[in-house]
């Protein structure tokens, strides 16, 4: 693991832990659901925009499809190229946000949970149902560096550090989770009322 993919683990997740999840505890007391994503600087892992899903105002306001919202939303000036940036999506994208993604521009996505843990531990599971019923692409197995992109698993990456960097790492992720587990019972327990089309 070189020096700089430490430095972007560990920046990704203080952006997690700081920008996102304070957002997304405010979204799922509202009713959205938990997913986030947030873009920074390839240069200085400086952030740009953060932001968390918000369901309830459009169904198509995912987590990665509401940060590139808010992002347009910037003067332009603030706005780097997305060649120049790192994308971060809290939770594997679903086709719809994959396509965002590229069609922003963007030549690189980061996640920290996987399909399977939206399925199992958010109880989330429209993702791999609509790559498999829609573009019959059995466990969610898209082509994970192609053309446009490359995919990057932080668990994984995580897993190819050194056993004290690994370490740190891998507390703070199981903090995450916990916090996003907490989060997502809240959106489970509101989401009777949701009329978001897949709750």
């Amino acid at each position: 693991m070189n020096e700089q993919s430490v430095k972007i683990i560990d920046r990704i997740l203080e952006v997690t832990e700081k920008d996102i999840v304070p957002l997304t505890q405010q979204g799922v007391r509202k009713g959205n659901k938990v997913f986030g994503a947030a873009i920074l600087r390839k240069d200085d892992l400086s952030l740009v925009i953060a932001a968390t899903n918000n369901e309830i105002e459009n169904p198509l306001w995912h987590g990665e499809i509401h940060t590139l919202k808010k992002l347009y939303e910037l003067p332009k000036s603030q706005r780097p190229a997305p060649q120049d940036c790192l994308f971060f999506a809290t939770h594997e994208p679903c086709p719809l946000c994959l396509s965002a993604i590229t069609w922003g521009g963007y030549d690189n996505f980061y996640y920290l949970f996987s399909y399977t843990d939206s399925r199992d531990s958010f109880n989330i599971a429209h993702d791999l149902k609509i790559l498999k019923e829609v573009f019959k692409c059995d466990h969610g197995q898209y082509a994970h560096k192609n053309y446009y992109w490359e995919s990057h698993n932080l668990v994984t990456m995580i897993a190819d550090c050194d056993h004290q960097t690994k370490q740190g790492f891998t507390e703070r992720v199981e903090q995450l989770k916990t916090c996003y587990d907490e989060m997502s019972d809240i959106y489970q327990q509101s989401k009777v009322d949701s009329e978001i089309p897949f709750d």
